[in-house]
């Protein structure tokens, strides 16, 4: 099985001449030479981010040539392959209409109509351009709605970047504070404590934790922000009963239950989360695989939340939100997904992979567990014990992971250079993708053990 593995060469500063030579390019007109501080830097072998030139279904190409079957897939967003032919096709007849006008159009409508279709948690939708932008909308309904200023969050939970929720996402711990009552540490210079000070940090799957801080600032909590897997540290499941928790949490105390599906929504199940778990939130947040590679999020909620927005009486706006463009590759991305056993070819793909990793592992005396599901997963080195919380994922161990990173890429396998983060599966994948990266698992576990 092995020996059909093409020889290729190491993935490295000599290997990939054209992406170290646009990377110096860059930074002579990007600060840092990137867009996003996700691309700082390749890892493994490379002192340089790689350069992709195009993709095709679950395949993407560097500037120097190499072939990768990419489980990157943009952070989770293209779920359903670069290229896909039905969604181009439908961008190309939109772009010949125009891609945005600043007025009212039918696709916003289609697409919404959809989204509440799908998610149980969804009586009306708004609009916007990315997570980071929905998770802002959200909060600020929640706010608006309840007449609090305070947010709970829980440590190592990622919202985005913009300034009320960048906070102890991934904070050092001597940022970090007690275990039972993390500090709010900022994610960046540049955010006022004014704006730290209205968010509470809890330990995530501590009921008890929770329980005491709720007392502790009653009648001052505007909403409760999640998510419900944490899929931007190494896919934490909530434990069981925790997500209920939660949602009784806040029915009693009137408080705001927000999950954040930027990552988990129509991706785990056609409704999200929400739906694989059965607990609804009031507001539900989307990006990631709605737009299935167009730059597009919403948040969902309930019509007493939701309404207000509608009113006007909490304000939320956006040049581009809803455009006709973006709202055109979401409305494919979303028929797609949801088709009859679309989500069941792409999780069984997903845990075909998990399966052999941990065999793999097993066998070549590996320590390492498997995290999350079959369409998002990521691989934990040096754990004993499934990490509950962001303190015990710290004590994984990542010098690991990137070798077995740099061995998967040299097997022309591309994953998240990071391993605080996930693996994804999109539609695209096939069976020969699978088994070509079960093969490159095995190589890779050896070349580790």
């Amino acid at each position: 099985m092995l020996e059909n593995l093409v020889a290729r060469p190491t993935i490295d500063d000599q290997t990939t001449e054209e992406s170290r030579r646009w990377f110096e390019r860059a930074q002579k007109v990007l600060a840092g030479g990137i867009s996003s501080s996700a691309r700082a830097f390749g890892g493994g072998s490379l002192t340089h981010p790689l350069y992709m030139a195009r993709g095709q279904g679950s395949h993407i190409w560097d500037l120097d040539g190499h072939e990768f079957i990419d489980y990157l897939l943009s952070y989770g967003s293209v779920i359903l392959g670069h290229a896909h032919l039905a969604q181009q096709a439908a961008l190309i007849e939109q772009i010949e209409q125009g891609t945005m006008f600043g007025t009212c159009n039918m696709l916003e409508v289609q697409l919404a109509e959809e989204i509440c279709r799908l998610v149980p948690g969804a009586d009306l939708v708004r609009y916007a351009n990315s997570g980071s932008e929905a998770m802002s909308g959200a909060v600020r309904a929640a706010r608006g709605f309840t007449g609090k200023n305070k947010i709970i969050k829980f440590e190592g939970h990622y919202h985005g970047w913009l300034d009320q929720l960048a906070i102890s996402n991934r904070p050092a711990l001597s940022d970090a504070g007690p275990s039972d009552r993390p500090n709010s540490a900022p994610h960046s210079r540049g955010i006022p404590q004014s704006v730290v000070a209205d968010v509470i940090i809890c330990p995530w799957n501590d009921p008890n934790a929770l329980t005491q801080i709720l007392d502790e600032h009653a009648g001052q909590i505007a909403a409760i922000v999640a998510e419900p897997i944490v899929a931007n540290n190494a896919c934490i499941m909530p434990q069981p009963g925790y997500l209920e928790f939660l949602r009784s949490q806040c029915d009693l105390r009137d408080i705001v239950l927000i999950f954040d599906e930027i990552v988990t929504g129509f991706r785990v199940a056609p409704g999200g989360a929400q739906q694989l778990f059965g607990v609804i939130p009031d507001i539900s947040v989307f990006s990631k695989a709605l737009g299935g590679g167009l730059p597009i999020s919403a948040f969902a909620g309930k019509h007493k939340i939701m309404d207000l927005i509608g009113a006007n009486k909490i304000k939320h706006g956006g040049t581009y939100n809803g455009n006709p463009l973006c709202a055109t590759g979401a409305l494919v991305a979303l028929q797609t997904i949801s088709a009859a056993g679309a989500l069941d070819e792409l999780r069984n793909n997903g845990e075909i992979i998990i399966d052999v990793i941990k065999c793999s592992a097993a066998k070549n005396h590996v320590a390492c567990l498997m995290q999350g599901l079959g369409s998002m997963f990521q691989i934990v080195f040096g754990a004993e014990k499934p990490p509950r919380n962001y303190r015990e994922l710290l004590t994984s161990n990542t010098e690991t992971y990137g070798r077995f990173r740099q061995a998967m890429l040299d097997q022309g396998i591309h994953i998240n250079s990071s391993g605080m983060a996930c693996w994804f599966i999109s539609l695209a994948h096939s069976e020969e993708d699978v088994e070509t990266t079960c093969q490159a698992i095995e190589i890779a576990m050896k070349q580790i053990a």
